[in-house]
């Protein structure tokens, strides 16, 4: 919410560092606007990059609809697997929800963008 009282509308940035798409959300993801992240997020996996970093730390509220966006998106995103930096609101639901045990979770973008998933050379 902002000074006002009223909720900040949901705003949904997408850039690339390397290989790595990184989707950067500012607001509160609730039952309204978790479609919009879902729309970005499907758009950014149809390019299947080899991760994606979803930067949630600018976000204020995530409620059970944004939840399932994480989730789904993170089924997905397959091996390389979808990489969240949440904020401390957004840490909440997903770990009182143990969800931190399906999503790869890290504290900020440049701890995502340093896995490295490369298998090993043979």
């Amino acid at each position: 919410m902002n000074s006002e009282g009223a909720p900040r509308a949901l705003e949904v940035q997408v850039r690339s560092a390397d290989d790595v798409v990184i989707v950067t959300v500012h607001g509160e993801i609730d039952m309204a606007s978790a479609p919009l992240l879902q729309a970005a997020l499907d758009e950014v996996l149809r390019g299947t990059p080899p991760a994606v970093v979803v930067d949630m730390s600018n976000v204020g509220f995530l409620g059970s609809a944004g939840l399932s966006v994480l989730v789904a998106a993170s089924e997905a995103a397959g091996s390389g697997g979808l990489r969240v930096v949440p904020s401390d609101a957004a840490r909440r639901p997903i770990e009182l929800t143990a969800l931190d045990q399906l999503l790869r979770v890290f504290g900020t973008v440049e701890e995502a963008l340093a896995v490295d998933d490369t298998p090993p050379p043979r």
